[in-house]
């Protein structure tokens, strides 16, 4: 598998809108940063936050005063008559003119709504509401980030295991060979360990197809190009021991639970927009015009204007309409009753997400400093039992497997890191503080 420095990033950025420097490799921190600004998500929720702003201009723009104008021509090609009794005799009376035409302005301005009021309340709070989601949203995709990231890390360590197992293993095979050629050693031993080490090729060979799944997984992650090579720096997994004594902070400070707070607050409103429709409406509306007659066009014939104008009041009562109101009432009361038992089920997730990451951080810890005192040991274990071999004090048996308990504790190691770094982003979040995986 291909794996050269970043460089191709840039060219990812073009069509991305952002840019890793070449000959820089892809920290977690500049992961995170590059899918807040490239992965479909994050994009989506912060539109979701620019259109919060229109819906409130369009919900202002009811209270605003409306006006409209209208025109209208009309030719009458039959025109009506209208029989009138005149002293015993009908006549006959053409009521109007070949040509007619109107243009008019109009102006209507709400006086009392209660449902506009109402509705002007929701949508700050529908703004309020997308912000704190895109927050949210944010935070998900840093710990989805941040998971991934670990993982590839995990199988990059496994990779290094397996090479360095590899190259332990050809270098006794090495040393078997020559002294097969001298006569001095078994030719089964050589046999012994050219299957181990085809074994381990074999397993590298799987572990480099797994490493290049992560990557991709990784990249689809941050919303990166498939084709862009990455490279991770040597060195990420820091323990801090520290995290086993954090103070996990108030729920309410939990994204997730303002979110659905926020939530009840728009069922409230949607509520009291319902309840609207027991209160009266009140606007006032006027209209200025031009009524025209005429035997021919508008423009230029025999044609006469008469001005026409009005103000006036419009008053709408409820009075009665079967109980409609009521029960649409009823269903946003049992919605709003609904919402608050997921809130209070979240409360309870949420409790239960913040203990087990803390108790895996200390059980991590405790597992982490165990496999690396295992490793150490398994080391001096090999290098005991590779010495002791190459004297005639031990079989090839004994390398091998001493060889194979030595990768067997550094994968234990690496397993062990994974599981402390997954546990330390679920403390992280449960605190809060996920964005400082961006700014560290």
């Amino acid at each position: 598998m291909k794996r050269i420095n970043i460089i191709t990033l840039l060219v990812a950025g073009i069509f991305s809108g952002s840019m890793l420097h070449a000959q820089e490799t892809l920290t977690l921190q500049e992961a995170v940063k590059f899918a807040l600004e490239n992965k479909a998500e994050a994009k989506k929720s912060k539109l979701d936050v620019e259109n919060a702003q229109y819906q409130i201009d369009e919900v202002r723009a009811g209270a605003l005063p409306q006006i409209s104008g209208s025109a209208s021509v009309k030719y009458n090609a039959i025109i009506p008559s209208m029989p009138l009794d005149m002293g015993g005799q009908t006549t006959y009376i053409k009521m109007g003119q070949p040509w007619n035409s109107t243009a008019a302005i109009s102006v209507n301005q709400q006086i009392f709504n209660q449902s506009l009021f109402t509705g002007l309340k929701a949508a700050r709070t529908t703004r309020e509401f997308y912000a704190i989601n895109h927050q949210l949203t944010e935070e998900q995709l840093i710990e989805k980030v941040a998971n991934a990231y670990y993982d590839v890390y995990t199988t990059q360590l496994q990779l290094e295991t397996i090479d360095s197992n590899l190259g332990s293993t050809t270098k006794t095979r090495d040393v078997i060979a020559g002294l097969v050629q001298a006569g001095l050693g078994r030719k089964i031993d050589l046999d012994r360990t050219n299957v181990a080490i085809n074994n381990l090729q074999a397993n590298r060979q799987i572990v480099i197809n797994a490493l290049e799944l992560k990557e991709n997984a990784l990249k689809f992650a941050i919303g990166m190009g498939m084709e862009t090579d990455i490279v991770l720096p040597t060195e990420t997994f820091d323990i801090d021991a520290g995290l086993a004594g954090y103070a996990v902070s108030e729920l309410n400070n939990r994204t997730e639970i303002q979110i659905l707070e926020k939530q009840n607050e728009l069922l409230e409103l949607n509520r009291q927009n319902i309840k609207a429709d027991y209160y009266p409406k009140l606007s006032f509306g006027g209209d200025l015009g031009y009524t025209g007659f005429g035997q021919g066009f508008p423009l230029g014939g025999d044609f006469n204007w008469f001005g026409t104008s009005g103000l006036g009041l419009n008053l709408s009562i409820p009075i009665f309409n079967g109980g409609a109101t009521k029960a649409k009432v009823n269903q946003a009361t049992i919605k709003i009753k609904q919402a608050q038992v997921d809130l209070e089920d979240t409360k309870l997730a949420l409790n239960l997400a913040n203990e087990n990451a803390r108790a895996q951080i200390k059980n991590s810890l405790l597992t982490v400093d165990a496999n690396r005192r295992n490793t150490q040991l398994a080391q001096e274990v090999l290098n005991d039992t590779n010495n002791n071999y190459r004297n005639g004090l031990a079989t090839l048996t004994e390398l091998l497997d001493a060889e194979n308990a030595l990768s067997d504790a550094q994968n234990n190691l690496n397993t062990s890191l994974l599981n402390y770094k997954v546990a330390e982003i679920q403390l992280i979040k449960a605190n809060g503080k996920l964005k400082t995986l961006v700014n560290e």
